[in-house]
C-alpha cells in the first residue's frame, strides 16, 4: 500500500494545477484497478480540511462534500473508514470546528474517554474536557 500526501489530494479534488490534477486521477484510477488502495491518513485528512477552508475558502458544506466523495472512492483506503462516515455525519449535522471534530472523534475511537482542551468554545460533544 502506498499513502497519498495532501497535495496529491488537492490536486485530484481541485484539478487547479493540471498536469498534476492528471497525474494525480491516474494514480488513483491505476488504484482501483489493481485493487491496491491508497491511503488517506488522519494527518492528511486533517491538513486537507484546513487547506480547503483556509487556502482556499471552501464553505464547510463543500468541505464535507469532498469528504464525503473520498470516502465512497474505491481506489482509496482509510486508517479507519467509520471515522470519516462520523466526522462527516456529524459535521453535517452541527457546526463543530472540522480540525476539532476529526481530533475528538480520532481519540474517541482509540478507547479515550475524552481529549483534554483549553479551548472553551468547544460546543458540547462529550468529546473533549476541559482542563
Amino acid at each position: 500500500m502506498k499513502a497519498l500526501d495532501t497535495n496529491v489530494v488537492v490536486r485530484f479534488l481541485l484539478g487547479d494545477d493540471p498536469r498534476q490534477g492528471a497525474r494525480a486521477r491516474r494514480r488513483l484510477v491505476e488504484a482501483e484497478a489493481t485493487g491496491e488502495p491508497l491511503l488517506l491518513s488522519i494527518p492528511v485528512m486533517l491538513e486537507l480540511i484546513w487547506v480547503l477552508t483556509a487556502v482556499y475558502d471552501f464553505p464547510r458544506a463543500e468541505v464535507l462534500e469532498a469528504l464525503d466523495l473520498l470516502a465512497g472512492m474505491p481506489a482509496l483506503g482509510f486508517e479507519s473508514y467509520e471515522l470519516v462516515i462520523e466526522l462527516v455525519r456529524r459535521g453535517r449535522a452541527g457546526n463543530d470546528d472540522l480540525p476539532d471534530l476529526l481530533i475528538g472523534l480520532w481519540a474517541a475511537e482509540r478507547g479515550c474517554g475524552s481529549t483534554l482542551t483549553f479551548d472553551k468554545a468547544l460546543p458540547p460533544t462529550g468529546l473533549f474536557e476541559s482542563v
